[in-house]
């Protein structure tokens, strides 16, 4: 009889056994129980909720035309944003994130914005952050990876199985952030999944409204897609501008209406728009995209908390609103000076987009 054998495998298929039941307890803890916020949501695919999404994130600032929102990146996550749109531009061979022109508003380089949004994800580890990045110059996917390496975040990206997912095709929030795969990113132009795959093209992913809207009576039609919007996420861009310059009329955002635009009902409110494209599309939108989130008290986050069926209720107060301070107009001058938001620093370019034509885009 050769028992010194026979122990030999019993001990380690006992020492196999207790390690995979080990290794298998360790993964049962690390499973996500609460989701961006929210246990209901962890069982729910990435393409099945409705986030809130600050447009133009970067574009921090009080009294200037070129700015979107009050706050910096790591406010707007800690109060709920949990897209960051941008634009990026190609300055001296640097990324940076720009509002039309970096003459115009230059918000620093990506890198730096990425790392900020590395350091909020490190410190909340159960939560999924979308970016949005509007590639304003066609610039190639390697150039955003290298960014992205530089900030920390390539790791922490999502790849999807295919270039373009359908919206019932995408993982849980519970999958995704016990895989530490957190970052969903999306590029304008010039995805190329064989080159960079956690860079996802975005409109074979989502169709949008339309955007620049001077009407509060906001619509539900497909305004930009590449793919099919009927299997696809959507966006609604929910910000209104209104037109300044006279005879050159340039759109900017219109901060004096936001309490009303980022409202939970009434005429013009983000909560109105949700439930119109709801009806017309069979589904909540995916993105709500908005101007000074914070504007509303959390309305914002109250329409995406509808949307998704799960209550908003805080632990602390978002931050709150700063309104621009108004201007004193000369004697004779007919402007609004609570709306003349314009900042000396980008006075002569926007001046100068007037003339050549430029506009802000979104």
């Amino acid at each position: 009889m050769h028992i010194p054998t026979i122990l030999t495998q019993a001990v380690l298929s006992l020492t196999l056994l207790s390690s995979h039941s080990f290794v298998s307890a360790v993964h049962v803890q690390r499973r996500a129980t609460v989701c961006n916020g929210h246990a209901e949501l962890c069982e729910r695919g990435y393409g099945n909720v409705t986030f809130v999404g600050a447009h133009n994130s970067y574009a921090v600032g009080i009294n200037n035309l070129a700015t979107n929102q009050d706050y910096d990146v790591t406010q707007q996550l800690n109060d709920g944003i949990r897209m960051l749109q941008m634009q990026a531009h190609n300055l001296n061979g640097v990324i940076q994130l720009c509002h039309t022109t970096c003459s115009l508003y230059n918000g620093g380089t990506l890198t730096d914005y990425l790392k900020k949004v590395k350091t909020w994800l490190d410190a909340n580890p159960d939560d999924v952050v979308s970016l949005l990045i509007v590639n304003s110059d066609n610039l190639p996917p390697a150039q955003y990876d290298t960014a992205f390496k530089d900030a920390g975040l390539d790791t922490q990206s999502f790849v999807p199985d295919a270039p373009s997912l359908p919206q019932g095709a995408w993982p849980t929030l519970g999958s995704l952030i016990d895989s530490g795969k957190r970052v969903v990113t999306f590029l304008s132009t010039t995805a190329d999944y064989n080159a960079v795959p956690y860079l996802i093209d975005e409109f074979t992913n989502i169709w949008e409204t339309a955007f620049d809207v001077t009407d509060p009576n906001f619509d539900c039609n497909v305004n930009r897609t590449s793919g099919d919007p009927s299997t696809q996420m959507f966006l609604i861009n929910h910000f209104l501008d209104k037109l300044f310059g006279g005879i050159a009329a340039l759109p900017a955002p219109d901060k004096d209406s936001a309490n009303v635009t980022n409202a939970a009902s009434g005429f013009g409110s983000l909560g109105q728009h949700v439930q119109t494209c709801a009806a017309q599309h069979g589904r909540n939108p995916n993105f709500l995209l908005v101007d000074f989130y914070e504007f509303g008290g959390g309305s914002v986050f109250e329409v995406a908390a509808t949307a998704n069926g799960v209550t908003y209720n805080p632990t602390t107060p978002i931050a709150s609103p700063l309104p621009d301070t108004p201007s004193t107009p000369n004697k004779g001058d007919n402007q609004d000076s609570a709306g003349f938001r314009i900042a000396i620093g980008t006075s002569l370019a926007v001046v100068a987009g007037l003339f050549l034509g430029l506009s802000f885009v979104a």
